[in-house]
C-alpha cells in the first residue's frame, strides 16, 4: 500500500500528454534538438541530437532512455553511445519507437576527459516526450487513434504467471503458524 502511495503522489501535477524539458543553464550543454512527437505508430527513430558549448572538455555524451507503453508497464533504462561530430561539440543518437510507447524519457551522461561525468540532470530523467498514440490512466490521447482500443493487457509476457505465482506463495506464507 506505501509503494502505490508514494507512486500516486509522484505522479500528481504531472499532466498526461504534455511534454517535459529541462533547463539547460550551467550543465554544459548549449541546446539539444529532437522531434516534439514520438512517432509510435509508424515505429520510426526517435533523433537526438546534442550540442556542448564551446570549450567544453568532454569527450563523450551517453544518452540514457526509457520507454514507458500504454500498459503503464515502463521498460528498464537503456544507455547509447552518442555519435560526436563537428569537432566533437555535437553528439548524435536515435532510438527506436515501440507500436505501443506511450513516452520516452531521458537524460544525458557528460564524460569529461579527466574521467569525470556528470549527470544531466543530476537525479531523474529531465525530459519526456509523448507518442502519437498514448494511453495514460484510462484516458487516449495524440494525433493518431491508430493504436486506441488495443487491450494488450496490463502485465506484459512472463510477469503476469510470476506474479500470481508471487501472490500464491504470499497467500500460503500467511496461512503458516
Amino acid at each position: 500500500m506505501a509503494v502505490v502511495a508514494l507512486l500516486a503522489l509522484s505522479a500528481a501535477g504531472v499532466q498526461s500528454g504534455q511534454n517535459e524539458s529541462t533547463a539547460l543553464d550551467g550543465t554544459g550543454i548549449a541546446s539539444i534538438q529532437h522531434d516534439h512527437v514520438l512517432q509510435a505508430t509508424s515505429g520510426d527513430d526517435f533523433p537526438m541530437s546534442l550540442t556542448l558549448e564551446d570549450g567544453s572538455n568532454v569527450t563523450s555524451v551517453q544518452w540514457v532512455t526509457q520507454v514507458c507503453i500504454n500498459s503503464g508497464i515502463c521498460y528498464p533504462p537503456e544507455t547509447s553511445d552518442m555519435q560526436a561530430s563537428e569537432g566533437g561539440l555535437v553528439f548524435t543518437a536515435g532510438h527506436g519507437a515501440l507500436p505501443d510507447s506511450a513516452y520516452i524519457n531521458w537524460k544525458f551522461v557528460l564524460l569529461d576527459e579527466d574521467g569525470s561525468e556528470s549527470h544531466v540532470p543530476e537525479d531523474g530523467f529531465g525530459w519526456k516526450v509523448w507518442s502519437d498514440c498514448w494511453k495514460d490512466n484510462g484516458t487516449w490521447g495524440g494525433s493518431s487513434t491508430e493504436c486506441q482500443g488495443e487491450d494488450r493487457g496490463f502485465l506484459p509476457g512472463f510477469v503476469a504467471p510470476l506474479a500470481m505465482a508471487s501472490m500464491a506463495m504470499a497467500a500460503l506464507m500467511s496461512r503458516r503458524d
